[in-house]
């Protein structure tokens, strides 16, 4: 039954459930957590990156991308792009999934919840000021530092043998944690495309009460402002040789 495509699937799903489950859980209206802020977001995201890599491992994804920015990059590393579309697709998909269990799991908190903005948002990113050149420019830097880092991480001149066991999934949360922490302010960090177009098409989709428009016209940006970062550090880690 273990596959990489299952792990991809699977490992997204686990990413978007926890990962929107902890912003739902910030935004909607009734909840317990309503309103313990950016702090509180940036560590579940980093939490959630952490469980969703574990899930992909441990159901056949060894790679654990759960993100086409980090599969387009270390395909331009190793020029192979054979992963690249099957990925993504199991990405996409689990992503929807995710956030499909999200609507689930808040159900009765989007009708209590007047602002649609905030409905949105617990599904998909969308910038702190509105400018296509900028926005597009912060999930470029955002997602080339995410796979930059993860490429130092799991290199040779850091741990010769790799990581230890269990460990680089910590590692990879941590790294998140900090790219929300430092650089997530602009943008609301999407640096992932299934991330931020498998749950705004969800939103599209569900009949969740109250909501608005889907903000298609911003949808371009967290998929190819990802896509960008993903494939120049991919071509950084293959010229440094990390």
């Amino acid at each position: 039954m273990h596959s990489a495509w299952l792990g991809e699937f699977l490992g997204t799903l686990i990413l978007i459930l926890l990962g929107n489950g902890v912003v739902a859980s910030v935004l909607l209206s009734k909840s317990k957590a309503e309103g313990s802020g950016w702090i509180v977001i940036t560590a579940g995201w980093a939490f959630a990156v952490m469980a969703g890599v574990f899930t992909a491992i441990a159901c056949g994804s060894s790679g654990a991308h759960l993100n086409p920015a980090v599969t387009l990059g270390f395909a331009v590393r190793g020029a192979s792009f054979r992963e690249v579309l099957p990925f993504i697709s199991a990405q996409v998909l689990g992503a929807m999934a995710g956030a499909a269990l999200v609507w689930l799991h808040y159900f009765p908190h989007w009708r209590e919840t007047a602002d649609p903005g905030a409905k949105l948002a617990c599904f998909c990113t969308a910038p702190a000021i509105r400018s296509a050149i900028w926005n597009f420019l912060s999930e470029l830097i955002g997602t080339f530092v995410l796979v930059f880092v993860v490429g130092a991480i799991f290199s040779k001149a850091v741990s010769p043998s790799g990581p230890a066991p269990a460990l680089g999934p910590y590692l990879v949360g941590s790294l998140v944690w900090g790219i929300g922490l430092s650089l997530g302010g602009t943008t609301g960090y999407a640096i992932n495309p299934a991330r931020d177009f498998g749950p705004r098409l969800a939103h599209a989709i569900l009949p969740i009460a109250g909501k608005r428009s889907a903000d298609w016209g911003y949808a371009p940006i967290p998929i190819l402002g990802p896509l960008a970062g993903g494939a120049l550090a991919g071509l950084a880690l293959r010229w440094l040789q990390i």
